[in-house]
């Protein structure tokens, strides 16, 4: 099949993006013929090149972001490309990721109107909202829900995002969604909160890696232990894209109680050392922990596998909504336990009790106490990491999501 990959971006920094690159090196493996049409706001950038053996046409685009709630669904700078290159193109199947900011919605009627078969894949909540969904979480509940009114009202949205809102734009996207011939989401979560707010015609599919990337040879865990003067020491990973909503002041709080515990304990913060970044710091500060913190910056490739590895326990606790993170799986093909967030996804992939455990990170008490007992129960956090692998190998790889995707296609 001529498959054509829609992605807002193709780096290697965001879930989507990987996936993204994921299904295209999958679908040229299986033979088919694949194309990536993806932005880039770099004006000498565009244009058509090889990545990994990959076609990539990257289309310029760039704009204030501000209007991302207008440009999203219809940007002038890309529509006439996209038309260009899909009709040269003629793709049996066009396969959009995250839209939303460059290559915009209208993509999706373009593509219909080749005859393609059109699909879309949500990562996120941004089909009816402007960015992190959080309006459903009560911070003074600090239990575990096993549903969530994830609804949306025009009110709230006007409320938070203020000069921002337009409000035609989640009508206009159900527009749209109209030539998708199904639209998937990574998670039941997901699938659930679009639900909720009024897309149907919802499949779920989850995410699938390549576990065997994630294996590595002792010595570079070793190597990156001594790097960042980790050996010896109890470690518990935390990255990503450092924000709020990731929750960064919450994994800093439960270090806190933990380190009066495990006194070697210390948590390896990876992402871009920013304002945040900041944030953290001086909450360590004010609660003495300052030097329990290690900051890598941004990490990739064998130094990002360097940092799974040689972690104790990898944590992600999101105080939004998050729909399937890749870090779980990532964790687990490293055979790594995770302490995962209730809100979202991540449920799905962590078993509580079995591959790591599942909180509310609100509840800081309770962050902290699964976090000690990991770390001082070696024997048990080896046995969650290795259920994990097992998991990930048989549940979510590669194969599978796109066999997954594959029965949708034909």
């Amino acid at each position: 099949m001529k498959i054509i990959i829609l992605s807002d971006s193709y780096a290697t920094d965001g879930g989507a993006a990987r996936i993204a690159r994921i299904m295209a090196q999958g679908f040229k493996r299986m033979g088919h013929d694949i194309l990536i049409v993806t932005s880039t706001q770099n004006r000498m950038s565009a244009g058509l090149k090889d990545i990994d053996g990959i076609q990539v046409q990257e289309i310029y685009t760039d704009y204030n972001l501000f209007w991302r709630a207008y440009r999203g669904l219809y940007n002038p700078q890309t529509i006439e490309p996209l038309k260009k290159i899909i009709h040269d193109f003629k793709p049996d199947i066009v396969q959009a990721h995250n839209i939303h900011s460059y290559l915009s919605y209208h993509a999706l009627k373009i593509a219909k109107k080749s005859k393609a078969k059109v699909f879309l894949t949500a990562h996120d909540a941004m089909l009816f909202h402007y960015g992190k969904l959080v309006e459903f979480i009560n911070p003074h509940d600090l239990s575990c829900p096993e549903k969530f009114d994830y609804k949306i009202s025009a009110w709230k949205q006007l409320k938070r995002y203020g000069k921002t809102y337009n409000p035609l734009r989640n009508i206009i996207i159900r527009y749209y969604l109209k030539y998708a011939d199904k639209i998937f989401a990574v998670s039941d979560a997901l699938k659930e909160a679009l639900n909720q707010n009024g897309i149907a015609n919802v499949s779920v599919i989850h995410n699938g890696i390549d576990a065997d990337e994630w294996q590595l040879e002792k010595n570079n865990a070793e190597e990156f232990k001594n790097k960042y003067s980790l050996a010896g020491k109890k470690t518990i990973l935390f990255g990503g894209r450092l924000s709020e909503t990731k929750g960064g002041r919450e994994i800093v709080l439960a270090m806190g109680e933990v380190v009066k515990k495990v006194p070697d304990a210390n948590l390896l913060v990876l992402g871009k050392i920013d304002g945040y970044a900041g944030q953290m710091i001086d909450l360590s500060v004010k609660l003495g922990i300052k030097d329990k913190l290690v900051f890598t910056g941004w990490l990739s490739g064998d130094e990002l596998k360097a940092a799974f590895n040689s972690a104790d326990i990898i944590t992600a606790p999101s105080i939004c909504f998050d729909s399937f993170p890749t870090v779980n799986l990532e964790a687990m093909a490293c055979r790594k336990p995770v302490i995962a967030t209730c809100f979202g996804g991540s449920k799905e992939a962590v078993l509580d009790g079995q591959t790591g455990y599942i909180v509310n990170p609100y509840n800081i008490d309770n962050l902290a106490s699964k976090i000690v007992d990991l770390l001082q129960n070696p024997e048990k956090a080896k046995t969650f990491g290795e259920t994990g692998y097992e998991r990930v190998k048989s549940e979510f790889n590669i194969d599978r999501m796109l066999s997954d995707y594959l029965i949708f296609y034909e």
